[in-house]
């Protein structure tokens, strides 16, 4: 019988999941406490940088992005990248209203 010669990825231990888990959660509670001020237009920009922490730890972590190949990290990039313009072009057009 041959034996296959699979590569096996590191993955995070379950000490990091649930670490990350709870930054997660820290980073939501954050997320509520800033809704709560009133800190005017900086609200939904500090709210934006919160969500995209937020997103950098899903994608890395539980996403396993980390350990994919360059191939598929670059799609990520890249649709990133345009979802990033839209918000570009979304806000530029709100704030001149």
């Amino acid at each position: 019988m041959k034996e296959n010669n699979v590569q096996h990825e590191h993955s995070p231990s379950y000490g990091i999941y649930i670490l990350v888990w709870l930054g997660l959660l820290a980073l939501t509670g954050l997320t509520v406490a800033v809704a709560g001020l009133d800190i005017g237009r900086f609200t939904v920009a500090t709210a934006m940088i919160i969500a995209s922490a937020k997103a950098f730890l899903v994608l890395t972590i539980f996403m396993h992005l980390k350990s994919e190949s360059k191939t598929f990290t670059v799609f990520v990039i890249v649709a990133l990248f345009f979802l990033a313009i839209s918000f570009i072009l979304l806000f530029a057009d709100y704030s001149f209203k």
